[in-house]
């Protein structure tokens, strides 16, 4: 799991917005249009400027891509939902994978909304907002590819993964347990960006690629019968929203969270995406949740 530079934009996602206002049992919004027990969390600071600025590494789809010229996706409608009930305006820039926790504790970004899974080693960096629970998968070519049955199965195979990403260290594990049994070590081909990886897939120059099991299956459908999923799916963990430490962001992210889900504007975004499988329940929705 994470799980590009171009200017931020401001996207306000319609249907997000349209299901917050459509609850007839919901609490009344503030004249911001922001849901006041919510807002009060948000530090006067960054309720004046009314801005919530967020990285995403927007080569992950469907979690977040560009589409249009736009950042898009389900992290991205996520992020829209979670800033109109804070009373905030989100501005996502799509940024390299690697750089959006530096960027962050660089005071360039409040959030970091990038299919990030919360571990302990980046909760030392950045606080979590947990929000769904992912595990990863491999996908190879549909005709001449490679059989495989679990990650154990990858000794001696190229895999593709991109950079900084959770299947990166994962594969990079299991090559030192395969050379440890005496086998073939494992060829981790690490690629910038998750396109880059499919691409590598796609020429024949890795035998699998290996990405969270949402954007491993989309990358399948959108292969239109090229690619296949190979194998059992490999370790379920949290995704979180990073919220950089500095900003005291990270218990108004989480209301904001808890009510998006309550008030059913979650599921509907997942349900857009065609990620329901990795919805969780209010009671999964938890501030540095991590699992290892």
């Amino acid at each position: 799991m994470r799980s590009r530079t171009i200017v931020g934009k401001i996207i306000v996602v319609a249907s997000a917005s349209a299901a917050l206002a459509c609850c007839a049992s919901a609490p009344a919004l503030a004249a911001s249009g922001g849901v006041p027990s919510v807002e009060k969390l948000v530090p006067k600071a960054i309720k004046a400027k009314g801005l919530l600025t967020v990285a995403s590494d927007a080569t992950y789809a469907p979690d977040e891509f560009v589409q249009n010229g736009k950042v898009v996706g389900m992290d991205a409608d996520l992020v829209n939902a979670l800033a109109k009930v804070m009373g905030l305006r989100a501005t996502i820039q799509n940024v390299t994978f690697d750089n959006i926790i530096p960027g962050m504790a660089a005071g360039h970004y409040m959030l970091g909304a990038s299919s990030f899974t919360d571990t302990k080693a980046r909760e030392k960096k950045v606080d979590f907002v947990d929000y769904a629970n992912v595990g990863e998968s491999f996908y190879t070519l549909a005709s001449g590819g490679t059989k495989i049955g679990s990650i154990a199965n990858i000794c001696g195979l190229t895999v593709a993964v991109e950079q900084g990403t959770t299947e990166e260290n994962d594969a990079k594990t299991q090559s030192g347990k395969c050379t440890k049994a005496h086998k073939k070590a494992v060829n981790v081909s690490v690629y910038p960006n998750q396109n880059l990886a499919n691409e590598a897939v796609a020429s024949g120059h890795a035998q699998v690629g290996f990405a969270d099991t949402p954007v491993a299956a989309y990358q399948v459908k959108q292969s239109h019968g090229k690619f296949k999923l190979v194998g059992a799916a490999y370790a379920p963990a949290p995704y979180g929203l990073a919220v950089a430490k500095s900003t005291k962001l990270t218990k108004a992210v989480h209301a904001a969270l808890l009510y998006l889900v309550k008030k059913g504007t979650y599921a509907s975004i997942f349900k857009k995406w065609g990620v329901s499988s990795i919805a969780i329940k209010a009671s999964g929705v938890k501030i540095n949740g991590a699992t290892s």
